[in-house]
């Protein structure tokens, strides 16, 4: 076979997606072994093993021990909304498909104060060190782990208040801007910036994932009058998941 002048590892492993792709090679299919790659392509065993390689880190297929490497199961992308609209109740857009009669969504949360990091600061416009309330999320549907944020809130501002507590008090959950209403702060912009990357170790532990899986990060800060009030990563499985955004015409 002639490759031309792309590496060879990666025109056998294009082949060889290809399969995959096409259901040639269906889920749960075993992968050709380096042997027959090597025979059936005419490549070196380092130019097969470098495509078993590439596919394993695309997250195709997968490696099981002592019985070889197996085409994994793709699944079908779901919609996780986004949207810069909210109610009377102020409900964020995952509570507003949750309440949906059959969602099967659930969360949990946990909060502690800390000291701002110098990204976090940045993104606050406050002083690496300064005190912030962090919390963690995990949003579940129907106990499958979907999507993990963590956010970071000024307690300069937020000290001290019915508020200082994202899932507590008499608006916990309610939401950035109607928790900010209530301490006299009025929320009038936020911006979100969808990047993508490998996933942490720990991101794909908690989400289900294997070492390689791209997850996207939308990076997403709350305004108040050009201040920084809340500023979050919302972490999403990208094999899984698609971010669809409701923007309302003004």
């Amino acid at each position: 076979m002639t490759f031309g002048e792309q590496p060879a590892y990666l025109r056998v492993a294009g082949d060889l997606r290809k399969k995959i792709v096409d259901g040639s090679l269906p889920p749960h299919a075993r992968l050709p072994s380096q042997a027959r790659i090597r025979e059936e392509y005419g490549v070196s065993d380092t130019v097969a093993l470098e495509a078993r390689k590439v596919l394993m880190a695309e997250g195709l297929v997968e490696g099981r021990s002592g019985s070889g490497t197996y085409v994994r199961e793709r699944p079908v992308p779901r919609r996780i909304a986004r949207s810069g609209y909210r109610p009377a109740n102020g409900a964020t857009p995952f509570r507003q498909e949750q309440a949906e009669v059959q969602a099967r969504g659930t969360w949990e949360s946990s909060s502690r104060q800390s000291e701002a990091s110098g990204a976090v600061a940045e993104r606050l416009g406050i002083k690496a060190g300064d005190r912030v309330m962090c919390t963690k999320y995990v949003f579940r549907d129907g106990g499958e782990a979907m999507m993990l944020s963590t956010s970071w809130e000024p307690l300069a501002l937020t000290g001290r208040t019915p508020v200082m507590l994202p899932e507590e008090g008499p608006l916990g959950g309610m939401g950035v801007v109607e928790r900010m209403r209530a301490i006299d702060v009025i929320v009038d912009n936020v911006t979100e910036e969808v990047g993508a990357r490998p996933g942490l170790a720990e991101e794909l532990l908690a989400l289900g994932g294997v070492p390689g899986h791209v997850v996207l990060v939308v990076q997403r800060t709350y305004y108040a009058s050009g201040r920084a009030v809340e500023t979050a990563d919302v972490v999403i499985p990208a094999d899984r998941y698609r971010v669809a955004y409701h923007l309302p015409v003004r």
